[in-house]
């Protein structure tokens, strides 16, 4: 799998590089701001794109604006956002254009290569990947309509896990329960926030982090 890097810092940057290559990955190239980016991803088309959120002339959306335009001109190109805060209002606006192939991933989670390499993986399959860390800033945040409330705690745990891109059988997995009991408790949640079921993890996803965001 080809995968570019995006960071303007150079040490953090390095560092990624040499992550993904030890774990199997060809690094196509790397840049430190936006125009280098994209005229990079134009040039190698890579698989994965992996781009700071907060990227050089004024580190504030620079990044977000980038994969937006990346999306755009290159839809087979995943697009891994990595970001030193939590920003939710960022991750889901991005997000709700077109979840497939889409991740948001704290920096925190660099250190573990596992999870690194996971996300580029599965991005770079179509998948999506929410940061386990924005998906419960989402979840605490109290809504007006206090609508999560009518959750129960095992739904809630099934939701998190809906919310970072986990299939029915991923959540089966992680909870120990069978997968009936999964799909009884996706129904319900879809029932109690008014979402429709969709066909397809990808739309699923971003129901449930659209509502969440609301």
């Amino acid at each position: 799998m080809r995968v570019t890097v995006t960071e303007d810092s150079v040490l953090l940057r390095e560092g990624l590089v040499r992550l993904l290559a030890e774990e199997g990955f060809t690094v196509a190239g790397r840049s430190e701001d936006a125009d280098d980016l994209l005229r990079l991803v134009d040039e190698v088309r890579p698989d994965v794109a992996l781009i700071d959120i907060r990227l050089p002339p004024t580190h504030t959306d620079e990044g977000v604006r980038a994969a937006c335009a990346i999306r755009e001109r290159h839809p087979g190109t995943g697009v891994l956002l990595l970001s030193q805060y939590v920003e939710t209002g960022s991750a889901v606006r991005v997000m709700s254009r077109d979840p497939r192939g889409f991740g948001y991933l704290l920096k925190d989670r660099i250190a573990d290569v596992y999870e690194l390499s996971d996300a580029v993986k599965r991005v770079g399959a179509g998948e999506s990947v929410i940061d386990p860390e924005v998906v419960a800033r989402l979840l605490r945040r109290r809504r007006a309509e206090s609508t999560l409330e009518q959750l129960t705690q095992r739904e809630r745990d099934v939701l998190a896990l809906m919310a970072e891109g986990r299939s029915n059988e991923a959540i089966a997995q992680r909870l120990v329960v069978g997968g009936k009991t999964v799909e009884t408790h996706v129904r319900n949640i879809f029932t109690k926030l008014g979402l429709e079921p969709s066909l397809t993890d990808h739309r699923r996803v971003l129901a449930v982090l659209m509502h969440l965001q609301g």
